[in-house]
């Protein structure tokens, strides 16, 4: 990192919740031993925290995280459960075997849901806040409670029941954008107003939850960050309910990219990032959109003819990271109707052909006239362009 000598470094918390908000994605249901599987990857990526499920969700998800407990033995193991005594002591009993525990207490904040789904009062809320948390913290090592709903809950109703947490022994606090509604500014704004207006968050770590239904997961993630947030929640390839959740892989590409602007510390290890996301792709069944930052298929690929010679040149001309640092195994050049000549020379070249530049002039018009009939060109259907005495030996003996 590019620090200078009087810069404060910001340590940050990753908490991974693939294995419980990420696998609530339709499509992304896991079985126990692929949550394994996957816990033992988020162990390797250097995750801080890892939340292996809802134990009162299923007899899968509470065996899913018993089993985690036991074998994971390098981040802190948390459940999920929502603010009654059933969910917490199920929580508990799946954590048992964990070397350091967390119960993640969830419950809405927001008037809308107070009243619509769960027809509670305030006062109703902050009771069941306060009673659960101090249950829970008989049971495991640390406690975070989530206000759900909370960028559109009422501010001095949030700072009530968010210090009635603290006092009853909430050590994280999670002010989540659960429904994806919030923006930047207005999301850092919270975190700033939260620490000023409740002096009971003195030494408690914030942490930040944030869904992507406006396209805005990572962006408010990092304004949280900016404003003071030492936990961010997320997800691999950004997988979640209804849009998802905030991608880790981005935010640590952003923190690593953007160092002058993110100064963090975190335990991440940047090359596993992209062998976890391809195993969670082949465990759920469905990979990234090609044009997924950092880990989809096209992040590092490159089809216009100025692109491909730029980075043929020198990559940082068009690539502002490298693939490599992510566990990417190199850029792509991919060939088509916005290629230029140099692309084709290059690719041309990988394939053992050597062209003289009037042949390379007929080649590359040939290769536009193909490619403009054809989505893909394949490396046969360049072959088949280059006069058979050109043509690397072992392809022309395959004609």
């Amino acid at each position: 990192m590019k620090n200078g000598p009087t810069m404060t470094l910001h340590p940050i918390i990753f908490f991974d919740t693939t294995l419980r908000d990420g696998e609530q994605s339709p499509g992304c249901t896991m079985n126990v031993q692929e949550k394994i599987q996957m816990a033992h990857a988020l162990e390797a990526l250097g995750v801080g925290v890892l939340e292996a499920g809802f134990a009162m969700a299923s007899e899968g998800d509470s065996s899913a995280i018993k089993a985690i407990s036991r074998e994971v033995r390098g981040p802190t193991i948390a459940s999920m459960a929502r603010a009654c005594r059933e969910d917490v002591e199920e929580a508990a009993r799946a954590l048992e075997g964990a070397r350091r525990s967390r119960i993640h207490i969830v419950l809405a904040s927001s008037d809308l849901h107070l009243d619509c789904k769960l027809r509670i009062s305030r006062v109703e809320a902050i009771q069941r806040a306060a009673s659960s948390v101090r249950l829970a913290c008989q049971y495991v090592d640390e406690v975070e409670f989530c206000p759900e709903d909370a960028t559109r809950a009422d501010p001095d109703f949030l700072c009530q029941i968010v210090a009635a947490a603290v006092d009853a022994g909430a050590t994280i606090i999670n002010l989540p954008d659960t429904v994806g509604y919030s923006v930047p500014i207005e999301y850092g704004a919270m975190f700033e107003m939260l620490r000023s207006r409740v002096p009971q968050l003195a030494g408690v770590i914030l942490s930040c939850h944030c869904h992507n239904d406006l396209g805005l997961a990572v962006a408010n993630t990092l304004a949280a960050v900016s404003a003071g947030a030492q936990q961010v929640e997320c997800t691999i390839n950004g997988i979640g309910e209804r849009a998802g959740n905030a991608a880790l892989e981005e935010i640590v590409a952003v923190m690593h990219v953007r160092d002058d602007k993110f100064h963090c510390t975190h335990s991440i290890v940047l090359e596993r990032l992209y062998p976890t996301s391809q195993l969670l792709s082949e465990i759920i069944g469905f990979r990234p959109q090609p044009n997924k930052a950092v880990v989809g298929s096209n992040a590092f690929a490159h089809e216009a003819g100025i692109h491909q010679h730029g980075v043929l040149t020198n990559p940082r001309t068009y690539e502002i990271m490298t693939p490599a640092t992510f566990g990417v195994p190199r850029n792509q050049i991919v060939l088509g109707k916005h290629s230029g000549r140099r692309a084709l020379l290059h690719r041309l070249q990988e394939l053992g052909v050597v062209l003289e530049s009037s042949d390379l002039d007929f080649a590359y018009q040939s290769f536009i006239e193909l490619a403009d009939r054809k989505k893909s060109v394949f490396d046969q259907d360049l072959i088949s362009l280059i006069p058979a005495h050109k043509r690397p030996l072992s392809t022309a003996k395959a004609h």
